[in-house]
């Protein structure tokens, strides 16, 4: 989302000039909590092998997986794209619990938001993302865990973010933030009517500018920060919003 200014958020800087911290905050997964690539990398090479197509490295595939798999796999393997999703599948299955991790500060970040409630929403397959945060211990700290399948439709569609308040009995909107790391989940955010939050620089995805979002975070630590001093400036408006500096509009201004 652009600014009223017409810039976009750089680092820890709201675009909205009377920023408010959220009621509740949804997250994204892979690449935003977790780094569970070799996994997806494992399974996406494995299904790309049974049918002769050249295997992608992490580059490639941090820069392609952004759809959820039921959205994404038609356009790489057509009619049979169901017969991929199974060899997929299992490769993932065999290997994801073993090698996924928390992001560099992900667990003090998380620790910094027990005041609010908290959900997932990710284009993670439901039943795997809900494994894997158990398998982490972490399902105690989110509300719910939406994945792909779970709602009507995956992101970018604001449907499983939908679903995700629903669960958590809260309804969308600006007093709600949706946490991400690619411009899809910005896209999500924004048809949910949800703040779009961006996590880290979107090198992958075309950069900061790239994915307008509505506020943008070097990292996890400097949400948290950020989100407290929200709670402060609510309380005494005479304590500002700390600025970030700003990255390049995309006509170069």
């Amino acid at each position: 989302m652009i600014a009223s200014d017409g810039h976009i958020a750089g680092p820890g800087e709201p675009n909205r000039p009377c920023a408010m911290a959220p009621d509740a905050i949804l997250f994204d997964w892979d690449n935003t909590l977790i780094d569970g690539w070799a996994a997806i990398e494992a399974g996406l090479n494995a299904a790309f092998a049974a049918f002769g197509k050249p295997a992608w490295g992490r580059e490639q595939v941090l820069a392609n997986v952004r759809k959820s798999l039921r959205d994404s796999f038609p356009e790489h393997f057509g009619a049979e794209w169901e017969r991929a999703r199974d060899i997929f599948y299992e490769a993932v299955e065999a290997t994801h619990l073993q090698v996924i991790r928390p992001l560099p500060e992900t667990l003090a970040m998380l620790d910094g938001l027990t005041h609010l409630p908290l959900g997932v929403v990710s284009n993670k397959q439901g039943p795997l993302l809900r494994r894997e945060a158990e398998h982490l211990g972490w399902d105690g700290r989110f509300l719910t865990l939406v994945g792909a399948g779970d709602a009507v439709a995956d992101k970018p569609s604001g449907a499983p973010l939908h679903l995700a308040l629903s669960r958590m009995g809260l309804s969308a909107g600006p007093h709600i933030w949706y946490v991400g790391d690619t411009s899809i989940d910005m896209q999500a955010a924004r048809a949910a009517g949800c703040v779009a939050v961006l996590l880290g620089d979107a090198a992958h995805d075309g950069g900061i500018a790239a994915c307008a979002p509505d506020i943008a975070f070097a990292h996890g630590l400097a949400l948290s920060a950020a989100l407290h001093t929200l709670d402060k400036r609510n309380q005494r408006p005479d304590i500002p919003v700390q600025q970030g500096s700003r990255p390049p509009h995309k006509d170069g201004r």
